[in-house]
């Protein structure tokens, strides 16, 4: 990976890890196991040996190593060649990256107030490393010499990549500015690099101070007794009487779902929706200032607003590209959704429900119309999800396609008692990964589901580093009466993510910059969004699907119902799931600061979307970590695009057979081992035979031109 590269994603725990320091260590730093060589299983972290206190020193010898290199390379009385430069640069910040890919890591899925200090004291020193390097004109001058005589090099697709995304990632970090500006530019992203950190401690702050006790009886009664258990065992962790609500989503989202009593859903979803609005946890000011900063960095480098610059380096390639298509689908799905909504209103009413259905009551009656439609609910299926069967499942599904085998082991650490750790190969026998799988909520962890690495692929001494991928969810813990049974959703998450991990553990490639899940941001979601689409293949669940206590396979019945409700209420889940994009959209298109009110400014965003009321004082921006610390800053839009893609790419699947080992042979060769050695319209053209067809998703939700 680039110097460059590196530090910045070294904020989103996507790094480097090597197996041992570059050079010996001072004295100081003996004993310190992140600078010094892991003799564990495949250099696997060695987490029981790492204290707070070995961060900072670690990072700071790695930071003052990595400015060594390129100070080397910059010296180098030779000639700029590929070799030399852009290799060599690639190839830096080893020591760096291994450290950056331990305490990122941790600090999303083991956070503590330790290691959020440690985070606010570094990331000014990372930012500062990263704009030494992309703002060092002599460095930028012999990969200018390198990238001018690129046709002349006669380098391989992998090569000629590396050096475009280096030169691009030099042009796109200021290396083309000058005095004043260059100053400015280290400003902005100094700053843009600490609000963003401490964005997302606000809003994991603010998620953990709410939780709501329920200590009458009645209150809880009707909840099915996999809530009851839940909400019981929050309760007891915390010391409490009775049932505890939390704003984490294996406790909020079934409380909202199975939950008639108004006022206690009403104060929950007030609490959701204000995480991060005034208080202690106040996000509304970094909002502001963390747009303006982006807005600053795009003028700065020449482009009109912060979308322009980004989607210029995207698959769609430019806002109006952008906005173009999320405005279509809203337009083409608009009417659906509000027909969706008209529907879900008129059977609560017919149930005796008076007035207009506010959001916190949509959860309830959306669950019992569709109960009423399909005679299905998440209490049926949920037996046939215990989370042990379905992990084995989605190894299945992984073996059917690529001929993975997954072996869980106890010969590598783990950080946490919940995390499991597994060895994949392949067909052959052949190492692919090391998998790491953590899947319950905690207070450390941040909330919603995601895929990063310790470690990426890259060749090493001539032999190929093989990945250590991490899976994490937030998934329904098991209770004293029951194991951890899945919600459907939560199945498709699982899915989800392990699309993202076999993105990693199938990638091959000389470079991490470029191989695995270092693609395009709008493109890296279409591995993901592909597996989910086995949730409701009836072919395939009936491989495994069976009732935790008897035994039983799922009924025939049971899956059928499945199956027809997969596109129950589709049209209401796109169009908001628009509304994240327009919302992030219109922060990332702004021409100058906004000074006004951050409520109002969202409920202008999303009003092209809107199918339920607005509730004053509410508001998602200030807690939407994707877009204002987790790298989704105008590419939020990337998920539905990507579900264009997916429903294209299945369709192909759908043709030749779920299973088929000619398609999931070309999915793999042509999209998960490449990663970013070629444009992802080309990767997608050479598995497809076509670019992608927005009428495909469409199609698949079920509605008509």
């Amino acid at each position: 990976m680039t110097t460059t590269a590196l530090i910045m994603s070294a904020l989103t725990a996507m790094s480097t890890c090597g197996d041992k320091p570059l050079v010996d260590v001072p004295e100081s730093l003996k004993g310190n196991p992140l600078v010094e060589e892991w003799n564990t299983p495949y250099q696997t972290p060695p987490f029981s040996e790492i204290e707070y206190a070995h961060y900072e020193p670690a990072f700071d010898y790695a930071i003052e190593l990595n400015r060594a290199e390129i100070d080397a390379i910059v010296n180098n009385p030779e000639a700029p060649t590929f070799e030399n430069t852009i290799v060599a640069m690639n190839n830096s910040g080893e020591l760096l990256g291994r450290i950056s890919g331990v305490f990122f890591v941790l600090n999303n899925c083991m956070s503590s107030p330790e290691m959020q200090q440690i985070a606010m004291n570094i990331t000014p020193k990372l930012t500062e490393l990263s704009n030494d390097v992309s703002l060092n004109p002599a460095l930028f001058e012999r990969v200018k010499v390198v990238y001018d005589q690129r046709k002349k090099l006669h380098l391989d697709q992998e090569d000629m990549m590396l050096l475009e995304e280096t030169y691009k990632g030099f042009s796109r970090s200021g290396a083309l500015l000058e005095g004043e500006a260059r100053e400015l530019y280290r400003q902005y992203s100094s700053e843009l690099s600490q609000l963003t950190l401490q964005f997302g401690q606000n809003a994991l702050g603010a998620t953990n101070a709410f939780s709501y006790n329920i200590t009458d009886p009645a209150k809880v009664a009707e909840l099915p007794d996999f809530v009851k258990d839940g909400l019981a065992a929050e309760a007891a962790a915390r010391g409490e009487e009775g049932w505890t609500v939390t704003l984490d989503a294996p406790s909020y989202g079934p409380f909202m779902t199975y939950s008639t009593q108004r006022d206690i859903k009403e104060a929950l979803y007030r609490a959701y929706n204000t995480r991060g609005i005034g208080g202690e946890f106040d996000n509304t000011e970094n909002i502001r200032r963390i747009a303006e900063l982006r807005l600053n960095i795009a003028n700065l480098l020449g482009y009109k607003c912060y979308a322009d610059y980004v989607l210029e380096d995207r698959m769609a390639e430019s806002t109006k590209t952008v906005n173009g298509f999320l405005n279509q689908l809203n337009k083409a799905t608009l009417s659906y959704a509000k027909r969706d909504v008209a529907d879900v209103t008129a059977y609560a009413h017919s149930l005796g429900f008076e007035g207009e259905l506010m959001p916190w009551d949509f959860g309830y009656y959306n669950e019992k119309y569709k109960e009423a439609m399909y005679s299905i609910n998440d209490e049926q299926i949920k037996p046939y999800l215990q989370l042990e069967n379905v992990k084995q499942a989605v190894f299945m599904l992984a073996g059917e396609l690529y001929g993975l085998t997954f072996t869980e082991v106890d010969n590598i650490e783990t950080y946490h008692p919940e995390a499991t750790v597994y060895e994949v190969r392949d067909d052959k026998g052949e190492l692919m990964a090391i998998l790491y799988l953590d899947f319950f909520p905690r207070e450390s962890k941040r909330q919603g589901a995601w895929m990063t690495e310790f470690r990426g692929v890259k060749v090493q001494d001539g032999e190929e580093q093989r990945p250590l991928v991490q899976l994490v969810m937030n998934f329904t813990k098991p209770t004293a009466n029951t194991p951890s049974l899945l919600t459907f959703d939560e199945f498709t998450t699982f899915l989800h993510e392990f699309g993202h991990g076999l993105h990693g553990i199938l990638a091959h490639g000389k470079y991490e910059s470029i191989n695995g899940t270092s693609v395009k941001r709008d493109f890296v979601e279409l591995p993901s969004q592909i597996m989910e689409n086995w949730a409701t293949e009836k072919e395939y669940l009936d491989l495994w699907a069976k009732h935790y206590v008897t035994g039983e396979p799922m009924p025939a019945e049971l899956i059928e119902k499945l199956v027809a409700a997969k596109n129950y209420l589709a049209a209401y889940y796109n169009v908001r799931q628009l509304s994240f994009g327009m919302l992030d959209m219109k922060w990332h298109t702004i021409t100058e600061p906004y000074s006004g009110d951050i409520l109002e400014f969202e409920a202008k965003a999303i009003s092209p979307t809107q199918v339920l009321p607005i509730v004053d004082g509410t508001a998602m921006g200030p807690a939407f970590t994707h877009i204002f610390s987790g790298g989704y800053a105008a590419g939020y839009y990337g998920y539905k695009w990507a579900e264009v893609l997916s429903a294209d790419a299945f369709s192909y699947f759908k043709e030749k057979g779920i299973f088929s080992d000619e398609v999931a042979g070309k999915f793999r060769h042509e999209v998960l081992e490449k990663g970013g050695h070629e444009h992802p319209m080309t990767l997608y053209k050479n598995f497809r035979g076509h670019k992608p067809k927005t009428q495909a998703l469409i199609d698949q939700m079920g509605l008509k031109k």
